[in-house]
């Protein structure tokens, strides 16, 4: 049969080819795609070329091996439903809808160990938002916020807005979320997020955080997020931020340079930056924590949040070009884009 499969081709340049491919071999499972959500974050580091060259893609992905260089085939949020088995694969797989993290392809070939059967009461939509789920756990992970503190997240994207989501059912002694778009600030309010403000606003953010004191804050956030994307926003993140706070860097900021000022008070604030991926646990964690019991969690926070209604513009594969130009130009009219493949 032959399938198409979206390649990054070169500087905002993006191709949906035709590719043979063979039915399913022993021990493998054929997927029909119905969903791949794109990632606003990483996709556009890879359509605007500020990708770091000579480091691979994924480690810890089987669909996703290789190196940065165009030709470029990504994606890792795939929800489809498996239509044909190889040798020694159970036939009651036939049907099934599953999840993969694999690139965007109207059809792909799975092992068992690489797909994820959704749970009942998941629709194909929410779990599209699965791989970004699970990073905001692994945020509230590494960030451990604690009763009463005050927190901020900086970048509220997709993965930004469930972690705001996420922190929001803490009991914090106060939330803080900016972003430069309204849509974004919107969606943030509406989650419960006690305030959500525009980080260029300098007299709204003096403001909030004058209102902030008044209710209990010291010197700063005790624990801030920088999931923007923005190097900007870590030097933000780091000012506001107080004596022996944390500063959890989720975003990837690829080939772009970030330039910190940390000569003055940073250097005696004993504040701590911590880095946090998705691929792995804090090692601290790995006597309790697993990778399974972690997506477990992300799928129970799925059918509490319902994160599918941030769906803002739904393509085929074919439109793919004009879904990155949308994405690249204007970020305002979108939260969550995704490629329609049909029912």
């Amino acid at each position: 049969m032959r399938r198409k499969a979206l390649y990054f081709s070169g500087l905002r340049q993006v191709e949906v080819l035709e590719e043979e491919l063979p039915g399913p071999g022993a021990g493998q499972l054929l997927v029909r795609t119905l969903r791949s959500g794109v990632s606003a974050g990483t996709e556009m580091l890879f359509y605007r070329g500020q990708f770091p060259e000579g480091m691979p893609v994924d480690e810890s992905i089987a669909a996703l091996q290789g190196g940065f260089h165009y030709p470029l085939k990504y994606g890792y949020s795939s929800v489809g439903e498996v239509i044909d088995a190889g040798a020694g694969v159970d036939r009651a797989w036939l049907g099934r809808h599953v999840f993969a993290f694999h690139p965007h392809e109207s059809h792909f070939l799975a092992g068992l160990d690489e797909l994820i059967p959704l749970p009942d009461g998941v629709s194909e939509d929410d779990a599209v938002f699965l791989p970004n789920m699970e990073t905001a756990v692994n945020f509230i992970l590494d960030g451990r916020p604690l009763a009463g503190e005050f927190a901020a997240v900086f970048g509220l994207g997709v993965v930004g807005l469930l972690s705001a989501a996420l922190l929001a059912q803490f009991p914090l002694g106060g939330l803080v979320a900016f972003d430069r778009l309204l849509a974004r600030r919107v969606a943030a309010a509406k989650q419960g997020v006690g305030m959500v403000l525009d980080p260029l606003d300098a007299g709204s953010c003096a403001e909030a955080c004058a209102d902030l004191r008044a209710q209990g804050m010291p010197d700063g956030f005790d624990l801030a997020f920088e999931l923007s994307g923005a190097p900007g926003a870590l030097e933000q993140a780091i000012h506001m931020t107080g004596f022996a706070g944390r500063v959890v860097i989720g975003s990837w900021y690829g080939a772009k340079p970030v330039s910190l000022d940390l000569g003055g008070r940073f250097h005696r604030s004993r504040m701590r930056l911590i880095s946090s991926q998705v691929s792995t646990l804090a090692p601290e964690l790995g006597g309790r924590w697993t990778k399974e019991r972690r997506l477990g969690a992300a799928w129970r926070q799925l059918q509490n949040l319902r994160p599918a209604r941030w769906i803002t513009q739904r393509f085929p594969i074919e439109r793919a070009a004009e879904a990155y130009r949308l994405l690249d130009e204007r970020p305002e009219e979108t939260i969550q884009v995704v490629f329609d493949f049909g029912s």
